[in-house]
């Protein structure tokens, strides 16, 4: 079986205000053993986050269990110290001039990107998927790319930034074209130019490391994985499993096309660029573009059909009926976003804070 991990990464706020506070290293120090004991919990880029690696899966309910018990145990010890644990890819509102997490690494990234750190306080929903070699990597990665704006439209949870609602669904990924890498990878012939060509990126503007190729979907430098990355941060966890099910199937099915020498859908770079732009503002509540047409069509039958793209994989797994099952309560509740400003519409900031305070614990 295909295994799998998820990186979570968390924003602690303030109650009152909704605002991000700067208090990690407590928290951290405050977390049992058991909150430990499957996953590695660190630091992240600003001193108000932190992100979660789990352990490697191979079925989609184990993950879900362990998931579940690590937020039950973050939300706990955030809750005694006075600040929420949320799940969203930016904060209700946002302090002018966020506070670094104090690392020599996160300091010259800093120094990088300069005023751009002042918005970018953003946190992510990562996948990562086994491939049996970097050069399967590389095919699953060639067909998965014409894929990313769809399940960014699936994953859009960060409606609001510094008070107000700006229309976008992941205002996140607005934030992230500030970055000097990002967005969907481009082609690669093999291996050897994936390595060459990301090598090649490093001391260019801000990109201190290969780590820092901001990229919506990559390869590993450390494990045998391809790496998903374009999702916000998360409510709760069906929209999180719905992504972990259909970023390993993906990969399952560019490894096999790839195998075939079969050829990865032909979508212009520009036009990608594009859908993930019209994919961050209108989510699944409007049309996104079909990678199989190149046409605009309704998210519906987008997201049927890459469904249909991944059916053999899904099988293979066992994850159809679950994922059958996550999409509808996707379809029928909304992305995160939606429910954000349902829960904002109806009961102000309140009812935003019970809103993202329900669904993490």
């Amino acid at each position: 079986m295909v295994t799998f991990g998820i990186e979570e990464e968390y924003f602690l706020v303030d109650p009152s205000t909704l605002r991000p506070v700067s208090l990690v290293d407590t928290i951290l120090g405050d977390l049992p053993p058991r909150a430990r004991a499957h996953g590695l919990v660190t630091h992240e880029f600003l001193a108000s986050q932190l992100e979660r690696a789990s352990a490697v899966f191979t079925e989609l309910a184990d993950a879900e269990a362990d998931l579940a018990a690590f937020r039950g145990e973050l939300a706990a010890v955030a809750g005694e110290r006075g600040v929420l644990a949320v799940g969203t890819g930016t904060p209700f509102d946002a302090p002018a001039a966020p506070t670094l997490t104090d690392a020599a690494r996160y300091h010259r990234i800093g120094s990088g990107v300069r005023g751009v750190v002042r918005d970018h306080q953003i946190c992510a929903t990562h996948v990562h998927v086994g491939v049996p070699t970097r050069e399967a990597g590389v095919h699953a990665l060639n067909h998965l790319r014409v894929w990313l704006p769809t399940l960014l439209a699936l994953t859009g949870n960060s409606p609001f930034w510094r008070c107000r609602d700006l229309g976008f669904d992941s205002w996140r990924a607005v934030i992230m074209r500030r970055w000097a890498t990002t967005g969907c990878p481009p082609a690669f012939t093999d291996a050897d130019d994936y390595d060459r060509r990301i090598r090649r990126l490093v001391g260019v503007g801000a990109t201190v490391d290969t780590g820092t190729v901001a990229w919506y979907a990559r390869l590993s430098e450390s494990y045998p994985t391809l790496e998903v990355r374009v999702a916000d941060a998360q409510l709760d966890l069906a929209p999180t499993m719905l992504l972990a099910a259909v970023t390993r199937a993906l990969v399952v099915t560019g490894v096999a096309a790839g195998e075939r020498g079969a050829p990865p859908p032909a979508v212009e770079p520009e036009l990608l660029d594009a859908a993930l732009w019209h994919a961050s503002r209108d989510g699944i509540r409007g049309r996104l573009l079909d990678p199989t047409t190149r046409e605009l069509a309704p998210a519906r039958a987008v997201t049927d059909n890459l469904l249909r793209w991944v059916g053999d994989a899904l099988e293979s797994t066992g994850d159809r009926p679950r994922v059958a099952e996550l999409v509808e309560q996707v379809r029928r509740t909304g992305t995160g976003a939606q429910q954000q400003r349902r829960a904002f519409r109806t009961g102000g900031l309140a009812g935003w804070r019970e809103l993202v305070e329900s669904s993490f614990g």
